[in-house]
């Protein structure tokens, strides 16, 4: 068989190309597991973390935490993929477990009125910790308003205020959407959620004036 210019003959080359192949079969064969294991354990964190967000919103706080770190022994186990596969564990579906994550952790905490997790304690990224913390905003809204259906107005400024206190340090995080993961957008829709809580909010409080001074004045006339 001839030789090129550096002496390899084309066997020789084409065994090569065979072992490369060989090679990439094996590695990919390895990747493709752990993938596949990794959106198995992201599915399951996603699932544990709604429960837990659900559980929180019922105020059954005990029901949130275990759930809440089921998610996290689930979390934990892809450290080895990260370790061995990067490009499986930030491929994107990893990131939207660790969300949802620490939605659940942020919204317990909020609702429950309990410690909030640090992103080191977590070992969650910034920008996944903070779009986490982000969306749960929402989930804040949503308490406030169960509340004021059940005419409870005991927390509901103070829920305010932390979603507030969030937004406030969301806005100042300007960065490239690859550095914060898209918080941004995140940020900004935020904004609208909590204008709308806050209307919500004052028109409850509004109404609850007027009936106690409604209530007044009927006592007023009655007593005449």
């Amino acid at each position: 068989m001839p030789e090129n210019e550096t002496g390899i003959t084309t066997d020789e080359l084409v065994v090569a190309v065979r072992a490369a192949g060989d090679q990439a079969m094996q590695a990919m064969s390895q990747t493709h597991g752990a993938r596949e294991e990794a959106l198995r354990a992201s599915r399951q964190v996603i699932r544990f973390s709604a429960n837990s967000i659900r559980a929180s919103h019922r105020s059954d706080f005990e029901e949130a935490r275990s759930l809440k770190e089921q998610a996290g022994t689930l979390l934990s186990t892809l450290d080895k993929v990260q370790e061995e596969h990067p490009e499986v564990f930030y491929g994107g579906f990893v990131e939207d477990g660790q969300k949802e994550y620490v939605e659940a952790c942020a919204t317990l905490a909020f609702t429950e009125g309990s410690r909030l997790p640090t992103m080191d304690e977590l070992a969650i990224g910034a920008g996944a910790y903070m779009n986490g913390l982000a969306e749960a905003i929402g989930e804040l809204r949503r308490f406030v308003l169960d509340m004021l259906r059940k005419d409870d107005f005991s927390r509901c400024e103070d829920l305010l205020r932390l979603m507030d206190e969030v937004y406030s340090v969301l806005v100042t995080l300007d960065f490239p959407d690859a550095v914060t993961r898209g918080l941004r957008r995140n940020t900004d829709v935020m904004r609208g959620v909590i204008e709308r809580t806050r209307g919500d909010l004052t028109v409850a409080l509004r109404q609850r004036s007027l009936e106690r001074q409604l209530a007044i004045f009927t006592d007023r006339l009655e007593s005449n």
